[in-house]
């Protein structure tokens, strides 16, 4: 197979690439002046409604206080939950030319210190109740030796007449007082997961981040006046900042925040009583949601936007005869800031992530025993600026030409439609023969559709690996598997070597499976 480059990506009529030269606060601000400050844009998990001007003379208050010990371009972390509270610490911290630094408060102390060093990130903000309510002082007692914190209910009783000020001339004259940065500075730094070694800071400009957003809205048709967005996704996870809070902030559509994906009764009773007509979600998460709700709960959802896994036919199957949901699945990584592709309303292709974002370019390198994929590597406006590691803290290594490695295998029609084979690390050599442990889950999933599974590798003395499956389906065995990939056509080389039952499949706060924490569990099940 020869490397292969797809053309640029037409852009279609609808996408402004104007729009996306500016940095993210002023987007906001100019949202505001296009849909109007005293528009509801914003509902909270406690029901508490915020309009834009709201949004942005909080941004100014808070930003005003949040500066002093800070310089402009330096990196200063939110860690809080999604809502009204991290959505303003993010617009604080970049109306006053400051970088956001998204954290993960699920990863553990390890992982956040090394995503810390990696931004030269000096100061965390969060919130008294959040870390009461999420059980964290212990995380945040082990930060605090290498960070201050600041608790924004102690800013917000200890603001200054100037403060105060700078949010009245910040609301007269929003041009004046907020620092504008160039578009093609940084405008918000997220971390990988570290499930693949230390997490790496993912820089993504106001550029990257401008230009996702109206590719999604150009490719999906989201209207302000139509459409209500419901996002349980956390804003340290890109696809939860960019599709989940600044893309509703900056198109006038209204957006209700719910802080955890994990209360499935909580998200089902809001979105009955708020009738929201989209919804953010991953495969894991949409499952749980159609399961738990009874009948009417959804009817007002036309559609449901799912990334960051594969979604199963099974899934999509039961959302569809359930509650008409229609799915579109996309692909994305946050170095991409995060959507990549994408599924459309008119043509929407199952088994697909759908078709390339305007103006991006894929190159496909041929990967040995995998003859009909290759590696994806990407360009185009949404991809980052580059990495920034704990081995050279604050420093961006950038893409060579502009071309990002995303490590997935993936094939692609002559429509242009992306098919997902794996990663590459999601294969396991056995015996000389290429197998994707996505197939070995699918079969699972055929077997037992109502369950999690998670397939991987370990060393094989005979065979240099082996594939461990662990789910959570009652009574589960390896002959129920074999018997349905005989009778599929599937090669016995894809059923698992062994099959382990346990009470749940580790996740993460992404929603993805921590595979890290499977293979660890699986090692431990094979040495019992």
């Amino acid at each position: 197979m020869q490397q292969s480059i797809q053309p640029l990506v037409p852009a279609p009529l609808d996408y402004k690439p104007q729009r996306t030269r500016t940095d993210v606060f002023s987007a906001l601000i100019r949202a505001s002046r296009e849909f109007g400050g005293n528009k509801v844009i914003l509902v909270d998990g406690d029901e508490r409604e915020l309009t834009y001007k709201d949004i942005i003379k909080g941004a100014f208050a808070l930003g005003s206080a949040l500066k002093k010990g800070t310089k402009k371009g330096e990196a200063v972390a939110i860690m809080l939950p999604s809502g009204a509270g991290s959505v303003i610490a993010f617009y604080a911290l970049s109306a006053y030319g400051r970088v956001p630094a998204m954290l993960n408060f699920t990863a553990g102390s390890k992982n956040l210190k090394a995503a810390l060093k990696a931004a030269k990130v000096s100061r965390i903000v969060t919130a008294h109740k959040f870390v009461e309510l999420g059980g964290l002082d212990a995380l945040v007692a082990d930060l605090s030796t290498v960070a201050e914190i600041v608790y924004l209910e102690d800013v917000r009783e200890t603001l200054s007449l100037s403060n105060k000020l700078s949010a009245v001339a910040g609301m007269l004259l929003p041009g004046l007082v907020a620092a504008g940065p160039s578009h093609k500075k940084p405008g918000v730094i997220l971390f990988t997961s570290g499930t693949e070694g230390e997490p790496k800071g993912v820089v993504l400009s106001h550029e990257n981040v401008m230009a996702n957003v109206e590719q999604v809205r150009a490719h999906i048709g989201l209207g302000p006046d139509t459409d209500v967005l419901f996002n349980p996704l956390p804003t340290f996870h890109c696809f939860g900042l960019t599709v989940g809070a600044v893309l509703p902030l900056v198109a006038g559509i209204k957006v209700l925040f719910h802080p955890s994906p994990l209360q499935p009764k909580e998200i089902v009773r809001r979105i009955r009583e708020s009738k929201a007509t989209l919804m953010l979600a991953t495969d894991t998460f949409i499952s749980q949601y159609a399961r738990t709700a009874g009948d009417g709960d959804l009817d007002s959802i036309r559609l449901a936007v799912c990334g960051a896994e594969r979604v199963k036919d099974e899934t999509r199957n039961y959302v569809r005869r359930k509650f008409n949901i229609e799915i579109l699945e996309g692909y994305g990584v946050t170095e991409s800031s995060p959507v990549a592709a994408a599924n459309k309303w008119e043509d929407n292709r199952p088994g697909t992530v759908g078709v390339l974002m305007a103006e991006m370019e894929t190159k496909l390198v041929p990967v040995d025993g995998i003859p009909d994929g290759g590696r994806l590597h990407i360009r185009g406006p949404n991809v980052m600026m580059g990495y920034v590691r704990a081995t050279n803290p604050g420093v961006i290594e950038r893409l060579i030409d502009g071309w990002h490695d995303t490590g997935d295998i993936v094939n692609i029609d002559e429509d242009g439609f992306i098919r997902i084979l794996g990663r590459v690390k999601r294969f396991a050599k056995i015996g000389g023969e290429m197998v994707s442990l996505a197939v070995v889950e699918n079969c699972a999933a055929a077997v037992w559709p109502d369950n999690m599974h998670a397939a991987v590798t370990l060393p094989d003395p005979k065979k240099g690996e082996q594939v461990i499956l662990l789910t959570d389906a009652p009574g589960a065995t390896r002959d129920p598997i074999l018997t349905w990939a005989q009778n599929h056509g599937v090669p016995e080389i894809s059923v698992p070597r062994r099959v382990f039952r346990v009470d749940a499949i580790p996740v993460l706060g992404t929603g993805k499976v921590d595979y890290g924490a499977v293979r660890i569990e699986a090692e431990r099940l094979m040495n019992d």
